[in-house]
């Protein structure tokens, strides 16, 4: 005997009316400074979809497997990471591409960025988001987020504050295994270690107790409104991540646009920033003199929202919950200071240092996940007091 089907609630035209003009609009006045800009902002268009549609989050995804011993989310990052690694290497081994130079996101190791990568851990499980997560679910409509991002952000611009200090601590220097050991066998370690740590998550106990692929089969309707299955949004985001890597020049990354929005916030204020050595010159000062849409990282994560707020009208799920309890906004406010503190002093979040760490055979990538999943391991732990 089968089950019928859920009906999908009806699509919010309006909504989606609204996300759509809002979009094309931004397409457009964008196409004026080139094809770059606007090339960028379709690339977050299709992230924001490809991250709502399957609720590909990292912070559930942790969470998951700490409580309940699911690793689906895990699994997915698993593939995702072997994904981009495949399509990085020949980009970054000729260094160029399209007439222009490509560099990967190689950072180094030390207290600063193992400090950041903890205290971002435990802010994801409090804020209920990290660098992607955050962006898709407030295009989403969720209004507790749309906290944790502006604590992101002033966290983010705190952290550029402290950030001269930070950098003085002991630290080791930049190492990325494609360049130590050439392209080929880099690649092929961190492919043999991410095999290593889906059978060692196995032996462990864990499970993909998330569907990984369609169930019943391929429907438009599943495509456009649906949920997708986390493979699906998996390879999506490496193609998108190596799409930015061949338009930018650089990969994927998000929190840096956060700790810009604070500090433009800050300057129309009235504060003086340019005596700060975070902000006193280089590619920081000129970002911050220019307008935000000149900004790549702003650029793409604008799209990122405007995509999952079309997923969500399509999927009549357009929903503002208003009613939030205290202890939630507050976990959602010490969340994000956490989240943007952290991302400044770790040189970025899941996306920036994670994702696109290891895609580009960094160590800092590798080290960065193990702090953040201590922070994980703690955060989760303190969910419960703010009730969570």
């Amino acid at each position: 005997m089968t089950t019928a089907a859920i009906p999908l609630p009806p699509v919010q035209r309006p909504y989606l009316f609204v996300a759509l003009a809002l979009a094309a609009g931004l397409f457009i006045h964008l196409s004026a400074s080139g094809a770059k800009l606007p090339a960028l902002f379709a690339v977050g268009l299709g992230m924001g979809v490809a991250l709502y549609h399957a609720a590909f989050g990292f912070t559930a995804a942790y969470r998951r497997a700490f409580l309940e011993g699911d690793i689906s989310g895990i699994t997915a990052q698993l593939v995702m990471l072997a994904a981009a690694m495949l399509l990085f290497a020949p980009v970054l081994a000729e260094g160029k591409i399209f007439g222009h130079g490509v560099s990967g996101a190689i950072a180094p190791v030390g207290i600063s960025m193992a400090f950041g990568a903890f205290i971002f851990g435990i802010g994801m499980q409090l804020g209920g988001g990290c660098g992607s997560g955050t962006l898709f679910t407030v295009g989403g409509g969720n209004l507790r987020m749309v906290l944790t991002l502006v604590f992101f952000c002033i966290g983010g611009l705190w952290g550029s504050l402290d950030l001269e200090w930070w950098t003085k601590l002991p630290k080791f220097n930049s190492i990325a295994l494609g360049r130590e050991f050439g392209w080929g066998p880099g690649m092929t370690m961190q492919l043999v270690a991410l095999g290593l740590i889906y059978l060692g998550l196995r032996q462990l106990g864990g499970e993909n107790k998330r569907s990984m692929w369609w169930e019943g089969g391929f429907t438009w309707q599943r495509l456009l409104r649906g949920s997708w299955p986390l493979l699906l949004s998996a390879g999506l985001l490496a193609l998108f991540n190596w799409a930015t890597l061949l338009i930018a020049g650089h990969p994927w990354s998000i929190t840096w646009a956060f700790t810009l929005w604070a500090a433009k916030a800050a300057v129309a204020l009235g504060w003086d920033l340019s005596s700060t050595w975070f902000w006193s010159g280089g590619f920081t000062g000129r970002a911050l003199a220019k307008p935000i849409l000149a900004d790549v990282t702003s650029v793409m994560n604008i799209g990122i929202m405007f995509g999952a707020f079309v997923a969500a009208s399509l999927a009549g799920k357009v929903a503002p919950k208003i009613d939030i309890p205290l202890r939630s906004l507050l976990a959602a406010m010490v969340g994000g200071v956490m989240l943007g503190y952290g991302a400044r002093l770790a040189y970025g979040c899941n996306i920036g240092a994670f994702f696109s760490g290891v895609a580009s055979t960094s160590l800092h990538g590798w080290a960065w996940i193990v702090f953040a999943l201590a922070g994980n391991f703690i955060g989760v732990r303190l969910r419960p007091l703010f009730g969570l």
